[in-house]
């Protein structure tokens, strides 16, 4: 029952009101930047390599790592599989336009966390709630959208994590569906729980150690498979856009569509525009918010235009079709077995290890940060261990769950963090343009970047740019 009432609010708002709200907040901000994922690309590479001013601070690349931490996980192939084989090869299109037009949204939300970032005992803090409270005044509204977070990264999301790694040992002679997703939930819950009681600075660490390796040895391995299958490349973007604007097969059943897939699996994965990548965006000690913004903007990209897309491409250049019945780790398998061989779902399982572990401590960064902002201060030692040891019994559940249940439970949280987050960045995002202009204005001049809050209209006190 649990499922299907999910299932349903899922439908309802991927269908009618997040398909327009991303599609049009996405393009809107875009026109309004001057396509700012294209024109200021070269300076968000300069940007990214920038050291912070004050030793231990967080860098704009460790805090790129955190967010990309949560984004670059198990949806990058478990997700991008389902879409497939749910939603058909058309799916991939739509996740392509979601993270070009979102990356707008994800710079300017990243860069309003920036102007309003908090500081704190160990940095600057701060995300959505913050800038929420600031900006308009509604204590209600940001602690509505802190507890959507919380249920989206601290529940839905991890829970779903859990069970799409543990589905990966289901080709394994070893596996048993009585046993095995609690041994592995187990294994899991108890690493989680280790690093997190290293604290936050572990966290950080411990990401920007793990995901560039990952992701550099995944999209390697994609590109070797591709490559060995060129020959299907062009079958391969012929069936993408033809299924992509077969609009009599999308409308006649739009909730199973390509459409609805790439757009719940796009946001899955990037979540631009959700109000997840600025609370690792606030901690970065940077000279002016518009930087991290730009930083932000290039992990929506990293996500989807190069790790999903190495996934779609490394399954469908396979010549394996995508069906139903492969929908998740098995279709990945699938592609992988035909060209390297049985041995390469070991290979796929270590990917989905370092993936989801790394997913894992992302999200639980994310959760800390909203935590303290509905406490109104930093909770003690004792409070932290207790919120950490639920953090790991939620994961060890996840990974005895069902596959339909976790997808759709973590799409209607996501889905109300959005439906949050979206209206409020329209509201503010003046004070973020204001700012991307007046940075344009330094670079022209040649002069070094620094942020003064009034300069863009800013009136209030702030913790910073004052």
């Amino acid at each position: 029952m649990i499922g299907e009432v999910l299932s349903a609010i899922s439908n309802v708002m991927y269908s009618y009101v997040l398909i327009i709200m991303l599609l049009a907040v996405g393009m809107y901000f875009t026109f309004r930047t001057g396509l700012v994922q294209l024109t200021m690309f070269k300076e968000t590479l300069k940007v990214i390599m920038e050291k912070p001013d004050n030793d231990g601070s967080v860098s704009s690349f460790q805090a790129l790592m955190v967010s990309t931490a949560s984004r670059v996980g198990t949806g990058n192939i478990i997700g991008v599989s389902t879409a497939m084989c749910l939603g058909g090869y058309g799916a991939m299109f739509w996740m392509w336009v979601i993270a070009i037009i979102g990356g707008a949204s994800a710079f300017v939300e990243s860069t309003l966390a920036q102007i309003y970032k908090r500081k704190g005992p160990e940095g600057s803090y701060g995300g959505p709630a913050y800038y929420i409270e600031a900006a308009i005044g509604s204590r209600a509204l940001a602690v509505a959208f802190a507890i959507a977070l919380i249920m989206t990264y601290g529940v839905g999301f991890n829970m779903l994590c859990a069970y799409n790694l543990q589905s990966t040992f289901m080709s394994f002679n070893f596996y048993d569906e009585a046993s095995t997703p609690a041994v592995i939930g187990g294994i899991l819950a108890v690493l989680t729980g280790y690093c997190l009681f290293g604290g936050g600075k572990r966290v950080v660490h411990a990401a920007s150690m793990l995901v560039p390796v990952m992701g550099i040895i995944y999209i390697g391995v994609a590109l070797v498979l591709t490559l060995m299958n060129m020959g299907q490349l062009p079958h391969v973007f012929s069936m993408i856009f033809s299924q992509a604007f077969d609009m009599q097969s999308i409308f006649s059943g739009f909730a199973g569509s390509c459409i609805m897939y790439g757009i719940k699996r796009g946001l899955y994965s990037n979540e631009a525009g959700v109000g997840s990548a600025p609370n690792a965006a606030a901690a970065a000690d940077v000279s002016h918010p518009v930087k991290q913004g730009l930083v932000q903007m290039l992990s929506v990209f990293i996500d989807t235009i190069l790790i999903c897309s190495a996934t779609a491409f490394m399954c469908m250049s396979s010549g394996i079709e995508p069906t139903a019945e492969l929908a998740g780790a098995p279709y990945v398998q699938a592609a992988l077995a035909s060209s390297l061989g049985e041995w390469s779902m070991g290979f796929l399982t270590l990917c989905m290890v370092l993936f989801a572990f790394t997913t894992l401590l992302g999200n639980l960064y994310y959760v800390d940060n909203c935590v303290a902002y509905i406490l109104g201060y930093f909770p003690s030692k004792m409070f932290h261990n207790v919120q950490n040891i639920i953090a790991c019994i939620i994961i060890f559940v996840g990974a005895i769950s069902s596959m339909g249940t976790m997808w759709d439970l973590a799409d209607v949280t996501m889905g109300f963090m959005a439906i949050i987050n979206l209206p409020v960045i329209c509201i503010l995002g003046s004070k973020a343009l204001k700012a991307l202009e007046d940075y344009k204005s330094q670079m022209d001049k040649g002069t070094p970047i620094t942020f003064v809050a009034k300069n863009i209209g800013i009136k209030e006190k702030l913790d910073y740019w004052n």
